[in-house]
């Protein structure tokens, strides 16, 4: 995987920084001067071992025998080209938008699961402007949000950009568009929690919420064991979309963020890409034995 992915970035982080070094006024060539201490395969390196473990930026230089400024610069260099991988879902194809993963779930007649995820994030600043944004109205604690969708096995198809974790699943999922995209688009089954009810109705029944009671008080006995009977058939087709995210908060720069919450949505879409990667390779190496 590592050489998979010097061949497809290197070019794309050479192609960028010879256009920044373009860019400005220079007094001597192209290529004068110092060069780098940090090749780019100890870049890529170290922008992996930062998102898989959490490494600090601090022991990260220390082991590669460079300045912390360094480090900081090259993942905030890779750690871009990695979200704009997209997730893969078979070798050379790769889903980068919410509407390319409508059309990928509606040409192979496949279900799709979508959830919400939260990471926690550092408090923003006393005084700072929309600084209740951040609080997490389930978790109690200052996060952002991110929808998560997968296929019916659990594998990887999308994840969006982060918002503020105080914006409702269902709001999140109107602003990406979804609703437009399945009510327009082909027929898709997409599977949700109760977070999502109300766009079932707005998608002609195309999200496929848990069942709604109709007895407040006082329910008979068969109501109660058939709507436990659905919540329950609802719960088994819906749960791989949590071992698909329990598998991203594997990599520990999303477990707990301690970066700047502006750098959010390039990690998790990062994490996200090399996580389906990885994900395709392990399907592929078992259908070959």
């Amino acid at each position: 995987m590592i050489a998979e992915l010097v061949a497809e970035i290197g070019p794309l982080w050479h192609e960028r920084h010879q256009a920044v070094l373009m860019s400005r006024p220079r007094r001597r060539a192209v290529g004068a001067g110092a060069k780098h201490k940090l090749v780019f395969v100890d870049r890529l390196l170290a922008t992996l071992v930062h998102l898989r473990h959490g490494v600090t930026h601090d022991v990260l230089a220390c082991w590669f025998a460079v300045d912390r400024s360094t480090i900081t610069r090259a993942i905030g260099e890779l750690r871009p080209l990695l979200a704009a991988r997209g997730c893969t879902v078979a070798p050379g194809s790769r889903l980068r938008t919410l509407a390319e993963v409508v059309d990928y779930l509606g040409a192979s007649g496949q279900t799709g699961i979508i959830d919400g995820t939260e990471i926690r994030v550092r408090r923003p600043a006393a005084g700072r402007k929309d600084r209740e944004r951040f609080i997490s109205g389930k978790n109690k604690q200052n996060a952002v949000k991110s929808m998560v969708v997968t296929d019916a096995d659990g594998r990887l198809l999308f994840c969006s950009p982060a918002e503020p974790a105080s914006c409702a699943d269902i709001t999140h999922a109107r602003q990406l568009g979804l609703v437009r995209l399945l009510a327009d688009g082909p027929f898709v089954e997409v599977l949700a929690d109760a977070g999502y009810q109300g766009l079932g109705a707005q998608t002609g029944g195309r999200v496929v919420t848990p069942p709604h009671r109709k007895f407040k008080k006082n329910a008979p006995d068969w109501y109660e064991e058939m709507h436990e009977r659905q919540r329950k058939a609802h719960s088994s087709r819906r749960i791989r979309v949590e071992h698909g995210i329990a598998h991203l908060k594997n990599w520990r720069a999303l477990a707990r963020h301690h970066g700047r919450r502006e750098h959010m949505t390039d990690t998790i879409q990062a994490v996200a890409a090399l996580l389906s990667h990885q994900q395709t390779a392990t399907v592929l190496d078992d259908a070959n034995m």
